[in-house]
């Protein structure tokens, strides 16, 4: 008989260190709750960004378009970013805490639902992924 078990899907949750940036996080709050601001700090493979409505369409070299909306915002503490299609499950997390005025400390965190078998060919593209995201945000 057939394992049903690639069917089930588990968690994973994988998640940035947390960086320093020298900025209020009432600015990097409003920078990012602007979509098109996204495309700052995504990485240096992208093929494709753009706006449409109140999504993005993202598109990395070797990875199919992925369409993202904000799904939650609260402010000047959190976004979440999430798939905007059902057929995907899973959520970009930007933190944000204040060290003081002009300081902020920023977390990404990736949370999603995938099968095993994709699991494991997505972990390591999706830690690069989300570094380099954080790695932008370091920069901005």
């Amino acid at each position: 008989m057939l394992s049903l078990t690639f069917l089930k899907t588990e968690p994973m949750k994988l998640e940035t260190k947390t960086i320093e940036i020298n900025k209020s996080k009432e600015e990097l709050y409003s920078l990012f709750t602007e979509l098109k601001n996204f495309e700052q700090i995504m990485p240096s493979n992208k093929e494709k960004f753009t706006i449409d409505g109140d999504s993005f369409i993202l598109g990395l070299y070797g990875i199919p378009e992925i369409r993202m909306i904000i799904k939650e915002k609260q402010p000047y503490d959190k976004i979440v970013l999430s798939a905007a299609s059902s057929k995907l499950d899973f959520n970009l997390t930007l933190l944000f805490n204040e060290v003081d005025v002009n300081t902020t400390q920023a977390q990404l965190l990736f949370e999603g639902n995938f099968n095993p078998m994709v699991s494991m060919m997505v972990k390591t593209p999706l830690t690069n992924f989300i570094n380099e995201l954080s790695s932008n945000l370091q920069k901005i």
